[in-house]
């Protein structure tokens, strides 16, 4: 039993253990993008809110999802802490291998600063979760809908897109990071967890880029949306 923990330890710690800890959990975290772009489209129904409102309130108030919130912060967690790890390692065992490794034809842009892309990403969904998970929980001024029963998420997401429009610029700027992060990540968990054939190897990476630019594009949406709402006179 001893012997089985302490390979099962080692492994983990491995670089290839770390790199399967960061598919793993990427992938998982894949499946609640998926589910939280498809609650989001919600905003473009022609409701002012209402099935959006009823979506965030089910979302905030809901015991299982309060249970599979904790799933997810442990995921995001994970997956950035292993980022963080494998990011701090490479620099450490190749501190100049790029100088004579020629970077530019050995590997992409992306590959090379996942760090950096992985950076943004974090910082995006730390504004995020601090504008539209932070202040919905715990604003007291948040706007309520008009019966008063919860809170008016829609209305306070659009008056911040369009009057904090910063925001949007750098919500859609995240996105094209985020796209890239994707692509990147996809394709190296395939190699990652050895899931390699012939044949639908190809069509699972170009399904993983596919997914890389509809999702975060999906979310880009959202404040353009409100965006061209305000330009064109409809706010």
């Amino acid at each position: 039993m001893t012997k089985v923990k302490n390979w099962f330890i080692k492994t983990i710690n491995s670089t290839l253990g770390q790199k399967m800890i960061m598919s793993i959990s990427g992938l998982f975290l894949i499946s609640f993008l998926v589910i939280h772009l498809l609650g989001n489209l919600m905003l473009f129904k022609e409701d002012g809110g209402t099935a959006f409102n009823a979506y965030a309130n089910f979302m905030s108030t809901s015991s299982l999802i309060k249970l599979v919130e904790i799933v997810l912060v442990l995921g995001f967690g994970l997956h950035i802490y292993t980022a963080w790890r494998l990011t701090k390692y490479n620099k450490q065992i190749r501190p100049q291998a790029y100088v004579y490794s020629r970077p530019d034809v050995n590997s992409s842009w992306i590959a090379r600063n996942m760090g950096f892309v992985g950076s943004i990403v974090l910082i995006f969904l730390l504004i995020h979760l601090y504008n539209f998970w932070f202040k919905y929980k715990f604003m007291a001024d948040m706007p309520m809908i008009a019966t008063g029963e919860y809170k008016d998420l829609y209305s306070f997401l659009k008056l911040t897109f369009i009057e904090e429009w910063w925001i949007s610029v750098f919500y859609i700027i995240a996105m094209i990071f985020f796209s890239l992060h994707l692509a990147h990540g996809f394709e190296s968990s395939l190699q990652t967890l050895g899931l390699y054939h012939k044949k639908y190897t190809p069509m699972l990476k170009k399904l993983g880029l596919l997914f890389a630019i509809i999702v975060p594009a999906g979310f880009a949406v959202m404040p353009l949306y409100f965006l061209s709402q305000f330009f064109l006179g409809n706010y």
